[in-house]
């Protein structure tokens, strides 16, 4: 039986345990295990800011941007090298992540010329499904959807996870295919895919691979340039703890740059930037990528978060992830299992990201329920699915034992059937 003590040994041998210290905790007996909806706030990123307003912008005025004007390839270059296994001058730190995802497909379809198809899956986040659908409807494409939902499947052993092998993808494959994505981690139940693997097959058909790495990033050892990825793109407010709304990044290797025209043309993309020409002509390397002025503070909150994941390295923050999550199944299975709960996230450490799902028929209340009566945070998604996370760098190891404990707790108490469900918000 794992126990309380077992935790307590965990965090006392946790190389990342002092970075904890270092994140905004305003309600100490609050366990939060949805950072991978939005990270903490660190410290450091206070100071930054308050600096930057009355040093920076106060001072500087627009005299800063001087300093500033680079700051989309610099801070991309930090995230790259923090967290993607990137070299320099392949990631940008701009836009969000739609708008990203959006120019990354249009211009890898303009890349395939007379290719008609495009490929996503039922699980993949909703947005990007819906950018394919608009993107379908508006170039006239055939969009193949894998079907792998949760809603159209019942939740149990014998359920895929939601995760795409080769072995699913490869059918659909052919010359007419110009583009295949998927998320680096399901959304919703914390799966992970093979990137490598996955993105040879793609290449072998001839068309191009774009990962979504939102639910990754941080979390996971994401090694782009060794795996041989094209393109992907991803949040930062994650595991990143860059803050809400903060920039999101693109990533294109230098293999396929020169490949690449996109659909939205902006003056920092412009070769002569400030002799503002009549015509648009790119710029080579990432710079061409780049729209147009960077979000500065949302860049230097960025610089927080990922020097924080630099600082640590991806590899010790992904050993806890692994481990972190271990102890969530382990946990789930010593308590959960007997009282209604289903996992529905892959028990292979190698096949699942930082989160963790559990399936219950009343997991829309209880997880209102927790918020408001137990003092957790966890995170709902339809259909029916609690989402459950470790942040390595915030998160220690008994404030996810409390946390089940609480979720073990409150279920078993009934108190949730009290709550209304139709004036839950779910979000």
């Amino acid at each position: 039986m794992f126990t309380r003590q077992d935790a307590q040994n965990l965090d006392v041998t946790d190389p990342l345990a002092k970075f904890r210290d270092r994140f905004v905790v305003m309600d100490p007996d609050i366990c939060y295990l949805d950072g991978n909806s939005l990270g903490r706030l660190p410290k450091s990123t206070i100071e930054t800011i308050n600096e930057f307003l009355v040093t920076g912008w106060g001072a500087k005025m627009v005299d800063g941007w001087a300093e500033w004007i680079d700051k989309a390839e610099t801070t991309g270059d930090l995230i790259g090298r923090a967290a993607l296994g990137a070299a320099s001058g392949q990631t940008l730190a701009m836009d969000t992540t739609s708008v990203n995802f959006y120019r990354l497909i249009r211009a890898a379809i303009s890349a395939r010329p007379g290719r008609r198809t495009i490929i996503t899956d039922e699980a993949n986040f909703p947005t990007d499904r819906y950018i394919m659908q608009g993107i379908a409807d508006e170039l006239d494409l055939n969009l193949v959807i894998i079907p792998n939902d949760l809603r159209e499947h019942i939740a149990g052993e014998d359920f895929s996870n939601e995760r795409v092998t080769a072995e699913l993808l490869q059918p659909y494959l052919n010359a007419d295919v110009a583009v295949v994505t998927l998320s680096v981690v399901a959304y919703r139940s914390g799966a992970l895919h093979n990137v490598k693997e996955l993105t040879d097959l793609v290449r072998t058909a001839g068309a191009l691979m774009v990962w979504d790495a939102s639910h990754a990033v941080g979390a996971v050892d994401l090694q782009f340039d060794r795996d041989g990825v094209d393109l992907a793109v991803g949040c930062t407010y994650k595991y990143g703890n860059s803050g809400p709304g903060s920039p999101a990044w693109l990533y294109v290797s230098k293999q396929i740059q020169t490949e690449l025209q996109l659909p939205i043309q902006g003056w920092f993309a412009q070769r002569n930037q400030f002799l503002m020409g009549s015509q648009f002509d790119q710029i080579e390397g990432m710079r061409g990528f780049q729209i147009a002025s960077p979000s500065i503070m949302g860049l230097l909150c960025i610089d927080e978060g990922f020097g924080m994941i630099a600082e640590a390295t991806i590899a010790a923050i992904n050993a806890k992830a692994a481990k972190g999550t271990d102890m969530m199944i382990e946990l789930y299975e010593q308590w959960l299992v007997e009282i209604g709960y289903q996992l529905i996230t892959p028990r292979e450490a190698n096949l699942r990201g930082g989160h963790i799902s559990i399936y219950h028929p009343d997991a829309a209340q209880i997880a209102r329920g927790l918020r408001d009566d137990m003092k957790v945070i966890p995170d709902y998604r339809a259909p029916n699915c609690i989402r459950l996370a470790i942040s390595p760098l915030a998160t220690s190891y008994l404030e996810v034992f409390e946390g089940f404990e609480r979720i073990r707790d409150y279920t078993q108490s009934g108190k949730y059937k009290a709550l209304d469900l139709s004036a839950i918000k779910v979000s």
